[in-house]
Order: C-alpha cells, then structure tokens, then sequence
C-alpha cells in the first residue's frame, strides 16, 4: 500500500484505471460529487474540509484493488451518518449494493441504549452481520479507521488513547484475521505511537542508529542468496524489509530483552514463480546458513485460515546473528499483502442477488465470521460480547489432524472437546472419551500442532458438562454447549429468570402490576427480539441478558406514558407553599420545601458539594440526589417526573465519598506515588485497587473522601502531574 500522502479523487481513478478489468470511472466521479455536495461545509478536527476523509479511504481500496461499487460506497460512507442523506436516496442515485455497504459501516444512533457500552456493542454487531453479508464492509472501515489513525494527532489526548485502544483490540486483529497485513501492520504502529509513546519514541531512535550496519548486513546476505538462486536457475526477486515496530515491541516484551539483543530487526522475502520453486529456494538457502531448530513453518502446505501462504524459516547468519526468510511464489505475495481483498473480484451484477462472483473464495476461508454471528446474536451482555469478540479475533491457532488426515483449525490452547465440536454439534454433545496420537487421554489434554485426534462417541451420553465450559477455547463450542443447556434446561431458565426480574422490580420500589403493561413488555420485546415473554424469561435466566436491562427498557415506556397525578400534585404543592428556612439532611442536602426527608446520595455519581445537583422522588426512599451531568439524571430531566430542587447546606461540614479512576503507563512505584499524592493532599483513602492491562496500561480505582469540589479538583490536579498518569477522571455509572 502507498506511503500516506494528500490525495485527490483524480489520484483515486488513475489507481482504478490501472486495475485489471472494465472500470466505471464515471460513477466514482459522481460518488465524489454527491459527497462533496453533502458534505459541504463540514471540516474534521484537523480544520481541513470533510471531503478528504472519504476520498482517503477512497485511495485505500483503490489500491486492495476493489470493485467500483466498493469505492463508491468509500466515497459516500459517512453521508448517512453526518449528512440528511437516507438509505433510499442512497439507493435511488446509486444501487442497493452500495447503499447496503454505506448503511453497513454507519454508526447507530437514533435508539435509546441503557449505556454507551451497549451502544458501541451493537455498533459492533451491525458491523458483523453487515460484513456476513458482503465482506467489503469491514474492507470499507478498516480502511476508515486507517485514515482516522493517520491523522489522530488533531485529537485530545484521552480520544487518541481511547481510539488507539481500540484500534488494537479490534480492527488490528480484525484485520490480521482477514489477512490484509499492509492495513494490520499500520494500525498496530500507529497505535502503539499514541498507546506507548515513550518505548515507542526509544525503538524508533534505537533503530537509526544502527540503521547503516544492519542495512550492510542484510545487502551481504541477499547478494549471497541471489546468487546461489541464479546458479540453480530459480528465477526469484529478492527483497529485505525492516520489521515492524510493534512486532519489535512485542518480541522485547516477550523475551525480556532490550532492542541491542533483538538481532532480526529484519526479514528477507524471496517471492518466485511457482510452489517447486519455493520449496527449492528453501534449499539453497538452509544449504547456505544453518536453520535455528523448532524456527521453521510451512503455511504452504497448510495455510492459516486468512489464505495466507509461505515458508517461514530463520536462519543463522555470518557471526552467529539470526534472520528471517519468508519465501512465497507471486500469488502467495498478492494474498499476503491484500488478504480477503486479493480474491474479492467482482462483476456488475448485485452481490445482494446471492451471485458469487468468484468461485475461488471459498466458504470455509469464512468460516470464523459465520461462527461469530452465531454466537454473538444470542448474546446481549455487552462486557461478554466484547470479550468474546476480541478473544476470538486475536487467538493463535493449532493445526489438528483427525484420523482420516483432514485438517481442523483451532485456538492455541483448544482441547478434543473444541475438536468434537468442530467436527459436528452431535459428536460433541455424545462425546465420551478422545485418543490422542492413538493414545488414550482426557477430553480436556491441550492439544498441539500436528496432533491426531479421534473422538469417542456414545449414545448413551446425556450430555455435555457445566464443567467443559471451564476448558473450551473455541467460540463454537461454547455456544454449542450453553445453546444445549439452554434448551433442555428451558424450564428452570424460564423459573430463575422471573425470579431475577421480580427482584429487580421490587428493588426500584414498584410494583409488577404497574410495570407488566402489555405496552411495556411489548417495547422490552421488540428492543431484544423476543419472541414471547417466556423467551424473555428464559433468557434472563440462563445469563444472556440481564434484569437490569430489561427493567430500564419498560420503565422508559412507563415514563413516557404514565402521568403520575399524585406526584404532579406534591410538585404544584410545594412550589405555591412559602419560602422557609429549610433543615438540611444528614448529608448536607436542603430539598426545597421539605423538612426532615430522607436524603440520598446517588451511588452513580457521588455528588460532593459544589457539585451542580437534582433531586429525584423515588418510591418509598425519599429523595435521590445526582450530579446533573450524570447519566441517569440525564434520564430523569427527559421524563420531566419527580424532579425535585435541591442544594447544598452552607452550613454543614462532613466528609463525602467519590469514586476516582486513574490511568497510566504501568511502571515500578506508581502506586506508591499516587498514595503519597493523596497523603500529602490530606485525603482519606476508604478503597484503592490497581491492575496493569495486557497492554501495560495501570488502571487504578480510589475511592476517597472530600470535604468539597474545591478538595477534590486539588486532588485530581495532583495526581495527574505524577510521572507516567495520562488521565484522571471521577468515576461514572
């Protein structure tokens, strides 16, 4: 892929003009007009016009070599979401195919969500069907997230952190598994800049200054090799490239090693003309250097399940220094680069019609996307969602054999329960006993590459375990295995998932006559496409979704239609009464117009004084306090109900409790700075709790008390000047 730099739609038809087939340039030209008209005015952080955001990733497909509907559908993919543009006016100047990709990488935004988290799960999920139906979706925003990466630096700094994160969490490995490595590679560089940006800043300096030696080093080697090719008569391009900085970071981390003791800072590809050429170039060059024992991988004879294919062997070089050859022929190259893309070829007529255009990708280089819109329409938590999700997008593989010699594709770590599964449902669900390499093992024994496995079967079997679901790596089986409890344990689903609901209905203060309305259930229904209340039931009990959830649901129905006279009347009441001087509460809460009334501080937000505040009536537990910019209290302003004035005592001194969140590049010392912080600042610690991230970001939680806002904004001040801390926020619901 081209190196980044300022582009126009002129530069993305003269990419498409130099493709192979008949192009339609006209349509890209309108595609542009009809953005750049939509868009208009509109500029990006950067102050440049909005227009050179899609043309970018216009350019980006352009050079993947995609079909003129997938570049038009680049060009117009934020119009739906920024602009007053509809899915029919889309499809109306265009064709259903590209408005179906343009409506398949736009954000949701017009329904009501219970959190941002869920919100950003069902984002994920729209994304994901869209992308079973016609892969170009994902193609259309990996290279939408590629653009927004290249020009993060016009961000704060807590977004460029937030989207780093995600890009390598999500789109990285998404990437990766789809097998485009040239978008893969950039998004985990440009990640690791904002995410790590001192080690990064040290490798990228530590690398020039070696740079020229390494460079003789690797021209030695290549001239070698280019010889020795062209006496065997293998016609052969060789090449050597640096490695990339994340994948240098990863191996020092790995290895516990400085940049010094990293000796294959780079990597040497010969790319020939067929698979007996390949394998003949391995020849010449382990009879030129020694290969490093367990350091060879042969992903020709069995790709890995993105298409990628080559030989993978590293070598040791002239005084004992080690380097890595990727030998692949010219195809193997395409595929490599491009992924999914290099076989994505497509004709004029509409994907949508079920029309395959190209019978060489074949159903099974999917397999892991049907797997995942499998598991992921049955589940509604969304910290499980996303769990699974990047679980299943970032495990390595294990090549596993069955008796016969076909190839079965699993997680490292997979045991032959993943295998039965893999195999078929009934074999797994009759699964008794596995011979491994026809020996005789536990069901739950890890497996290795190479490994033979056959599976024992009985049809007296009642079952899968519980406890298998302690052992299984494999996303497949674990929704195989909970889909069967799930329907034979139906009933007893059905009975918890009443009681959960019931609890949480009397623990709002309400009763279930007035929340059970057949409107009410009917918009909870609809929200998570349930298709009875039993199902909705079942599925509360058996874990996939939660009562909490359910409850918010109808409740925001109940606000909107039920008008609550008698509170209507207690809020007229007490705005006609007389100015008094009111007590205030415990807390130090004055509710406007009431003596002596329970006061309570909201647990989402924790208010302190100085804090803007709302009062809310709730059933039973007198008057809920939150800060305004809280979340729930946002919810309670739209329904206009119950809300109450309240304010801060003057007179009244006591300590309040606030939930504090700390961010920061994990490192020796962190935690006992941040404590000698709040010593210093004279602050009471009540909780504190610290874990560092896979990606060595320290994530600590405080919980510690203020006398005011005055306090804490001091505090918060403080310790974001200590040493590594990027950000400091108080805690939200």
């Amino acid at each position: 892929m081209s190196e980044y730099k300022d582009v126009g739609i002129e530069d993305v038809i003269s990419v498409v003009k130099k493709k192979k087939g008949k192009r339609d340039t006209k349509i890209i030209q309108k595609a542009y007009d009809y953005a750049k008209a939509k868009h208009g005015e509109q500029l990006r952080k950067s102050g440049e016009p909005y227009i050179i955001h899609p043309v970018q990733v216009a350019y980006t497909l352009a050079n993947l070599g995609m079909d003129d509907n997938t570049i038009c559908a680049a060009l117009l993919h934020d119009v739906l979401e920024d602009t007053d543009t509809t899915y029919e006016d889309i499809e109306k100047e265009f064709n259903s195919e590209v408005a179906y990709m343009v409506d398949g990488v736009t954000k949701l935004s017009k329904l009501q969500y219970a959190s941002v988290e869920e919100q950003q799960v069902e984002n994920y999920r729209k994304m994901f069907l869209a992308m079973g139906k016609d892969i170009r979706v994902i193609l259309i925003k990996l290279a939408d997230r590629l653009h927004n990466m290249r020009t993060l630096k016009f961000l704060s700094r807590d977004r460029q952190i937030a989207n780093a994160k995600e890009t390598m969490d999500l789109y990285a490995p998404l990437a990766n598994r789809l097998g485009v490595y040239s978008i893969k590679w950039e998004l985990e560089d440009l990640s690791f800049k904002y995410l790590y940006p001192e080690e990064y800043r040290e490798i990228v300096e530590g690398i020039d200054k070696k740079r020229d030696e390494r460079l003789k080093f690797i021209e030695q080697i290549m001239d070698q090799i280019r010889a020795e090719l062209k006496k065997q008569k293998i016609d052969a391009e060789v090449t050597g490239r640096a490695k990339h900085l994340y994948s240098i970071y990863r191996k020092m981390k790995r290895d516990n090693a400085t940049l010094d003791q990293i000796y294959d800072l780079f990597a040497l590809r010969i790319i020939v003309n067929s698979v007996k050429d390949c394998y003949a170039s391995l020849g010449v060059v382990h009879d030129l250097y020694n290969p490093m024992p367990g350091r060879f991988k042969d992903y020709i004879a069995v790709p890995k399940p993105n298409m990628y294919q080559s030989l993978h062997t590293t070598l040791i070089g002239p005084k004992g220094t080690p380097f890595e050859v990727q030998i692949r022929t010219w195809d193997m190259h395409r595929v490599a680069e491009y992924g999914i893309a290099a076989h994505w070829a497509y004709k004029e007529s509409s994907f949508l019609s079920g029309k395959k255009a190209n019978v060489k990708v074949e159903e099974d280089k999917l397999a892991w996307v049907r797997e995942t819109l499998e598991w992921q329409s049955e589940m509604q938590n969304p910290e499980e969602f996303m769990a699974t999700l990047k679980k299943e997008l970032f495990e390595d593989e294990v090549y596993i054999f069955t008796p016969k010699g076909a190839i079965k594709v699993l997680p490292k770590g997979a045991t032959p329960i993943d295998f039965a599964y893999q195999i078929h449902e009934q074999i797994g669900h009759h699964m008794v006993g596995c011979k491994i390499n026809s020996k005789m093992m536990p069901i739950v024994t890890k497996l290795n590459n190479g490994d033979i496995v056959e599976i024992i079967t009985s049809d007296q079997s009642k079952g899968p375990s519980r406890d298998w679901l302690k052992y299984v790596r494999s996303s497949r089986a674990r929704n195989k295995i909970l889909g069967w409890f799930k329907k034979n344990l139906r009933e007893e689903n059905i009975e918890k998932g009443k009681d959960l609901i019931e609890k949480e209905i009397k623990k709002i203060g309400m009763k279930h006559e007035e929340l059970f309305k057949p409107e009410f259930v009917a918009s909870a229904l609809n929200r998570y496409k349930y298709t009875s209340v039993e199902d909705m039931y079942a599925s509360v009990g058996f874990g996939s979704n939660t009562a909490g959830k359910i409850i918010s649901r109808m409740l925001e129905e109940y606000r909107k239609v039920h008008k609550e006279d008698d509170i209507e009347k207690t809020l007229e009441k007490l705005s006609k009464e007389k100015v008094h001087k009111e007590k205030p509460s415990q807390n130090g809460i004055i509710v406007k117009g009431i003596d002596n009334c329970l006061v309570k501080l909201s647990k989402c937000c924790n208010p302190v004084p100085g804090d803007d505040i709302i009062g809310y009536i709730t059933r039973g537990r007198g008057v809920s306090v939150h800060r305004t910019d809280c979340v729930n209290a946002k919810n309670l302003l739209s329904s206009g109900e119950r809300i109450i004035d309240v304010y801060w005592s003057d007179s009244k001194k006591t300590a309040y409790s606030v939930d504090v969140e700390i961010y920061a590049n994990d490192r020796g010392g962190l935690l006992a700075d941040i404590i000698a912080v709040l010593g210093n600042n004279k602050c009471t610690i009540m909780a504190v709790s610290s874990k560092a991230t896979k990606e060595k970001i320290a994530v600590t939680e405080l919980t510690i008390e203020v006398e005011d806002i005055n306090q804490l904004n001091q505090i918060l001040k403080a310790l974001r000047k200590i040493d590594s801390v990027y950000e400091v926020k108080r805690k939200k619901q």
